[in-house]
């Protein structure tokens, strides 16, 4: 089917490209990694896309979301969903990211004199068609499952308002577990450092606290901030919509896999079988890395991963707890 994936604002215009079912099971991330030289598709002006999706169209198929602080197990959890009932999974779609941008713009235009791409009216207009076009699935889907970038958390509202009967779980970790969970990989420096401008700047507005800048942070540092600007979300989220949103805490979750799937499913109004449940916690999910299914890992891997992390990066940990122990006791509780 034809899949909207990715927006070029600047010229305004969608790619759509052509996605069987197999191709999004598969894909842990819709970003360029799916494409192949056989991929077909092509650009659509963004006001014939949107003319394809009139305001009122009644969507076909219920959309929930899965939105999370990031390193909480969320590919997981979706892949896990997928095995248990007949759901399509989106995973990170791209043209959210976009949008999350479009919106900081949006933001910040009052006080920087910032040029936002679209207005805020063309912002839910475009995205209340991405959602429409993502909710048709496939000849057996009962739902569809929108699963997030950790940062696309703070597009929370705007997608909650867009669908007003969508649900959904926020997954999260306390701020030790995640820093250690953080730190454990090699990449962590750069992930930090890439999210850390727009988190950074999402905490001052949070908080009312000054825009800090990144290189003056320790690593530990700037993973305790990235921690509290998600969780503060996730708290803004939780607040706002409080009997839409469940939030599960990924190792409360790894502790009763099969009470919290069946949790997550009734949450979603999803058809609960016990048995395919269970089949889907014995099955190969629960024993591959969900992100890049072709190398093994399971919850007893990562528990000595994240306690490898510990000893490694104690110094930075305490850093980081110690920044936000600080912050506690300026009245910045998070």
């Amino acid at each position: 089917m034809p899949y909207p994936f990715k927006l070029d604002l600047a010229r305004g215009r969608v790619l759509q490209i052509e996605l069987d079912e197999a191709a999004i099971r598969a894909a842990s991330f819709l970003d360029e990694r799916i494409l192949t030289p056989a991929t077909k598709g092509g650009w659509t002006p963004l006001q014939a896309y949107l003319a394809q999706h009139p305001a009122g169209l009644q969507p076909p198929l219920p959309v929930h979301f899965i939105f999370h602080t990031g390193h909480v197990g969320s590919t997981l959890v979706s892949r896990l969903i997928d095995e248990a009932t007949p759901v399509l999974s989106l995973r990170e779609p791209l043209p959210l990211r976009a949008l999350a941008e479009v919106q900081d713009v949006l933001d910040a235009a009052p006080l920087e004199g910032a040029v936002p791409a679209l207005t805020r009216e063309q912002c839910t207009e475009l995205l209340t068609a991405l959602l429409w076009s993502w909710r048709r699935g496939f000849q057996t889907t009962e739902a569809v499952i929108i699963k997030a970038t950790s940062s696309v958390a703070r597009l929370a509202a705007a997608l909650l308002d867009a669908a007003p009967g969508s649900r959904a779980v926020y997954l999260n970790l306390g701020a030790e577990p995640w820093l250690a969970t953080l730190l454990a990989g090699e990449n962590s420096p750069i992930d930090l450092r890439g999210h850390a401008p727009e988190r950074l700047r999402r905490l001052a507005r949070q908080r009312r606290l000054p825009l800090l800048a990144p290189e003056a942070l320790s690593p530990g540092e700037l993973a305790a901030l990235s921690w509290l600007t998600e969780t503060t979300t996730q708290q803004e989220i939780l607040s706002k919509y409080q009997e839409r949103v469940l939030a599960v805490d990924f190792d409360a979750f790894l502790t009763d896999t099969r009470g919290h799937l069946t949790r997550i499913l009734e949450h979603f109004g999803l058809p609960v079988d016990p048995a395919a449940v269970v089949r889907a916690l014995s099955g190969p999910v629960m024993t591959r890395y969900s992100k890049a299914p072709e190398h093994p890992y399971d919850p007893e891997l990562r528990a000595a991963v994240v306690e490898d992390s510990r000893r490694r990066n104690r110094g930075e940990i305490v850093k980081g707890l110690r920044l936000l122990e600080r912050l506690l006791a300026a009245g910045q509780d998070p």
